[in-house]
């Protein structure tokens, strides 16, 4: 498989892929492709991929007669990275994936520790991109990276997490202070990653943009 990622603040990824080879992705992430491109619809995702608010049915598309091209479009502003996840898996937010190659595995990482998982909201349920091959994520806005030594932490708004390596650990902690959490408006929690690794964080996350935009939505006649 051979890809391009083109355009700015809406990427697309075009993928030419070899005769018999498939890709797989969400659905609706498809916007043009050659006409040798089969599509089978499967129902692998699991139960878990359906608690986590996924789909559990993934599009498998698959280039029959020859060489076939396909393209698949990010849904918000901001980046497609590709990530080959041979050496490492790589744990992102729920929403982040796109589309892979189909030796790509993809499930659902539940985080261990209880505060994680009471108070998390996105940072809670993950998803974990593991096997080989390259897989393609969405990022809200710009990215940056990060490489956490050994034992290093950076805390972070839980919705700026796009992804780290597995190995990161990743943990919550409260806002100190009641000053802070009443009037400081960056709510009660706070997401602690803890090295080694590498961290991918987003600048425009989408429920940072709800949150702006919904005081504007009228709620009445």
């Amino acid at each position: 498989m051979q890809y391009e990622i083109i355009g700015g603040a809406f990427p697309v990824v075009e993928c030419r892929v070899a005769q018999g080879e498939s890709m797989i992705t969400e659905r609706g992430s498809m916007v043009w492709m050659s006409p040798n491109m089969e599509m089978k619809t499967s129902g692998t995702g699991g139960l878990g991929r359906m608690f986590a608010g996924e789909s559990i049915f993934q599009n498998i598309y698959t280039s029959v007669n020859g060489a076939g091209l396909i393209a698949f479009g990010s849904s918000f502003p901001g980046k497609i990275m590709p990530i080959d996840v041979t050496q490492r898996s790589w744990i992102f937010q729920k929403s982040a994936f796109l589309a892979s190659e189909a030796s790509v595995s993809l499930s659902v990482a539940f985080r261990k520790k209880l505060g994680a998982g009471l108070f998390g909201g996105e940072g809670f349920i993950m998803q974990r991109l593991s096997g080989s091959g390259i897989a393609f994520v969405e990022i809200d806005g710009d990215l940056k990276e990060i490489v956490l030594a050994p034992g290093q932490k950076i805390i972070v708004d839980t919705g700026n997490v796009a992804g780290f390596e597995e190995g990161v650990e990743m943990d919550i902690q409260t806002v100190k202070g009641v000053k802070n959490v009443l009037f400081g408006g960056e709510g009660l929690f706070n997401t602690v990653l803890t090295g080694p690794g590498r961290v991918w964080l987003q600048t425009m996350p989408i429920s940072a943009v709800a949150g702006a935009i919904r005081p504007f939505i009228p709620t009445g006649k």
